[in-house]
């Protein structure tokens, strides 16, 4: 077996006159314009375009079974394993390709707002735009913390180095292989920057719950009286959206720890989707891509340079990466308190789940382990209506424990701390998709307003048949007739057939945590099928 001595090999790496440390971002700007990685648009962000690879891919990630990770993995389909000698043998090739560039470039920083539970990460990148990417996205350190230094995880990062499966034991030319025993983790044949930023994710989802911290795939926003609020969803749910909230200041947009301090961000910058954005829609996103922002994927007009946020040529998965304090109302450290209100958020594309409603303990649990919303027609080859799709604590494959371990933590924080849950669907009404139409962002705001006002917590509710929610009555600002779904179809019957439809698959998909208590399992859907 191939061995590998980590810090000796690194260190001469690093030792090397081509490894570019902790540039500021106006000298990585000057290094990915002159190197032709990228172009400056209008707005002063940088705009680069990562090739075949324009997401995250899921069938090249593996983690390396060995002593460390054989026993609390939970290993299977997302959590795929590959042999530490095929680890090492990438990771000497990956080195030595790396020492014959003619630049590297190197971040230094963390991970986790929390001083008492922060991760000193190092990041290593062929690219100028993707170190620029690992700054915006991490934690910056001052320069007293710089001095100090002492990474505990590296992610190395070569795009250009593809991979020969046949030879290297992949699934392709693309690799994401992530290390606990050596605490490295190791992409290549990918440009697609989102790999970095969700394999430290990854990283924290495994260390953190060992230190007795919940690590979430959230946002979060605190109010003027401190009260604090948590937004899980699914891509296109509006997590990023719904806490961008004008009158709240922003914690973080995508990942957080709940400790027995409270909450804290695992970022230092927001990752935000940019398809269809406007400056009337989502301003705080919209002013936030300025210099030093990276826009990925996202065409441009090559005159005036001007970023088009309805092309989608490329991918609809188009990304602006930006630093948290590009944000004007922001929390800083990023740190708070205990949250007093989880908000659930799912695009349902069969317009059966109600617009809010309020969770028990155990119907929280529940559906946090279900993680649902729906895959849309056109957004991969194959799917041409709505399909249900069930992520485990809205985040799956960046989970490399067990899910029970993530929903057992969230259930007794609930319990001890009295936090309020809602699950708040922002996908259709009056119908499917295709018939229906998507819930209007006001009437989601205000839900949500009154939610975190504590103004839903008493509020008189009606059951739902089907799915066994507590639906409020009244809400502020909606039509009394929104609340309730089957009101708001012409064809009652078709409503029903729907419903129970999408109440079957949760049954089906929750038949997988048969660890989960009684309690817990009789909280989904009434409707048994």
């Amino acid at each position: 077996m191939s061995t590998i001595n980590q810090m000796s090999q690194l260190n001469e790496l690093l030792s090397q006159e081509n490894a570019l440390k902790n540039l500021s971002v106006p000298q990585l700007v000057e290094k990915i314009l002159f190197r032709s990685e990228g172009a400056l648009t209008a707005t002063g962000a940088v705009r680069a375009t990562t090739g075949t690879y324009t997401g995250r891919s899921p069938k090249d990630k593996f983690i390396v079974r060995d002593e460390v990770s054989e026993e609390t993995v939970d290993w299977g389909p997302v959590n795929q394993s590959i042999e530490e000698d095929v680890f090492t043998n990438l990771y000497h090739k990956v080195l030595k390709y790396l020492s014959a560039r003619d630049e590297l470039f190197v971040f230094n920083g963390f991970a986790g707002a929390d001083e008492n539970y922060r991760l000193p990460i190092q990041v290593i990148n062929e690219f100028a735009w993707h170190n620029l990417f690992a700054q915006q996205m991490f934690i910056r350190p001052e320069e007293r913390e710089l001095d100090q230094h002492d990474s505990e995880f590296t992610v190395i990062s070569a795009p250009n180095f593809k991979a020969d499966p046949a030879v290297d034991g992949t699934n392709s030319e693309a690799f994401i292989l992530v290390s606990f025993k050596h605490r490295i983790v190791l992409i290549g044949g990918t440009e697609y920057a989102g790999e970095i930023k969700k394999s430290i994710f990854s990283v924290m989802n495994y260390m953190l719950p060992q230190r007795n911290v919940l690590s979430m795939h959230c946002s979060a926003n605190v109010g003027k009286e401190g009260d604090v609020a948590l937004f899980f969803g699914l891509s296109g749910t509006g997590k990023t959206t719904l806490s961008a909230d004008p009158y709240r200041r922003l914690i973080g947009d995508d990942e957080h720890g709940w400790s027995a301090n409270g909450v804290f961000n695992i970022e230092g910058g927001c990752y935000a989707k940019c398809i269809s954005l406007s400056k009337e829609k989502e301003p705080q996103i919209y002013n936030a891509i300025r210099f030093g922002s990276v826009l990925e994927n996202v065409m441009m007009d090559e005159n005036t340079r001007n970023p088009d946020y309805e092309d989608t040529s490329l991918t609809e998965n188009t990304r602006a990466a930006y630093p948290i304090d590009n944000i004007d109302n922001i929390v800083l450290p990023s740190v708070a308190g205990h949250p007093n209100t989880i908000i659930f958020l799912t695009a349902d594309a069969f317009g059966v789940l109600p617009p809010i409603s309020k969770l028990t303990k155990e119907q929280a649990m529940y559906h946090f382990l279900s993680g649902y919303t729906s895959k849309l027609a056109g957004t991969e080859r194959g799917v041409t209506s709505p399909e249900a799709t069930f992520s485990a604590c809205f985040g799956s494959p960046f989970l490399p424990l067990a899910p029970a371990t993530y929903a057992k933590m969230l259930g007794e924080k609930i319990e001890r701390y009295d936090t309020n849950v809602f699950l708040v669907n922002t996908g259709w009404t009056g119908g499917a998709y295709g018939e229906g139409s998507r819930m209007k962002l006001s009437f989601t705001r205000a839900m949500i307003h009154a939610a975190l006002e504590g103004e839903l917590n008493s509020a008189e509710t009606q059951m739902d048949g089907i799915f066994g929610l507590d639906i409020p009555m009244h809400v502020p600002g909606v039509p009394d007739d929104v609340l309730i779904p089957k009101k708001t179809w012409k064809d009652k019957k078709a409503y029903e057939e729907k419903a129970k439809e999408l109440a079957t698959k949760f049954h089906e998909n929750f038949r997988k945590f048969n660890h989960a208590s009684d309690d817990i399992a009789k909280a989904g859907p009434l409707y048994k099928g």
